[in-house]
């Protein structure tokens, strides 16, 4: 691969839903720990990408296929001198309903990947050309049939069903510390706050919080506001209003923290959502 500068282009795919697609060249880029709140399928072109998923360094190389289940934390940086290259695949759940019921799975128990990179040619075949198919703009009836394909192959090979959490199991202090942190944005309360309201030491319920999201409330309030960010500026919403309504200091902040979860501007990512290409 010759060297050349960085670029990223994001769209919304329409005859697939609104799924967002990526097609990107990174080199020096380093993603920050980030979630989503769908999946991640990333197939390598060229390079190779290091990542740390579920505490464990990966590397994926060309012609893998990266996988990460929705609200699973995850980095992502070169492993090489040119970096990587992939074509990237963001589907919500709502996206993956119609081929989940195909599947006869409904959405209350959600089908995850135990492997973080798989190596499946037919698999990584399949979402190639329907990356290429969506990237050149083919008939809706190309894409979606390839969309199924792929999804189905996919699924049918190497998901396992989710359990369907039991009621109760999470604890009651972690869930109220969510829903309180979730409510104040903006001005979020202060660590002896939350663990007043939730009527814990501040000490313990940090290490219950941790325990449950695998973060501390500070880094969970941030991936609150970059997921909300993502909603908002679907919706259409300005950059500088989408900073102020969550509570960032300025947009040159949202930007920064945005660009280190997704690897393109706020912008870019809402010019995507309404018609225009990102770069």
């Amino acid at each position: 691969m010759k060297e050349q500068e960085e670029r990223a282009r994001l769209w919304s795919a329409p005859r697939l839903g609104g799924v967002e697609l990526l097609h990107a060249h990174y080199r020096r880029r380093r993603f920050v720990p980030h979630a989503h709140d769908g999946y991640v399928f990333a197939l390598i072109e060229c390079g190779v990408e290091r990542f740390n998923h579920r505490g464990v360094e990966h590397f994926a190389t060309v012609g893998s296929l990266v996988l990460i289940n929705p609200d699973e934390l995850h980095t992502g940086a070169t492993a090489v001198e040119e970096g990587w290259q992939y074509r990237g695949f963001y589907p919500t759940l709502a996206q993956l309903a119609p081929v989940f019921a195909e599947l006869g799975r409904p959405l209350d128990a959600t089908p995850a990947f135990a492997t973080s990179v798989l190596h499946d040619p037919q698999v990584s075949a399949a979402f190639g050309h329907l990356h290429r198919l969506a990237d050149h703009g083919a008939e809706a009836l190309e894409q979606q049939t390839a969309w199924r394909e792929a999804l189905l192959l996919l699924f049918g090979r190497h998901a396992r069903l989710g359990a369907i959490p039991e009621p109760g199991r999470e604890p009651l202090a972690v869930q109220r510390a969510r829903e309180l942190l979730g409510q104040r944005l903006q001005q979020p309360p202060s660590l002896e706050e939350l663990a007043q309201a939730v009527g814990l030491s501040p000490f313990h319920f940090l290490r219950v919080f941790r325990r449950a999201t695998g973060l501390p409330p500070h880094a969970w309030l941030k991936q609150q506001r970059l997921t909300r960010a993502q909603g908002l500026l679907r919706a259409g919403w300005a950059p500088l209003e989408v900073a102020l309504q969550l509570g960032f200091a300025d947009q040159s902040h949202l930007t920064r923290q945005f660009k280190q979860a997704y690897g393109v501007a706020p912008g870019a990512y809402r010019r995507a959502w309404h018609g225009e290409i990102a770069r």
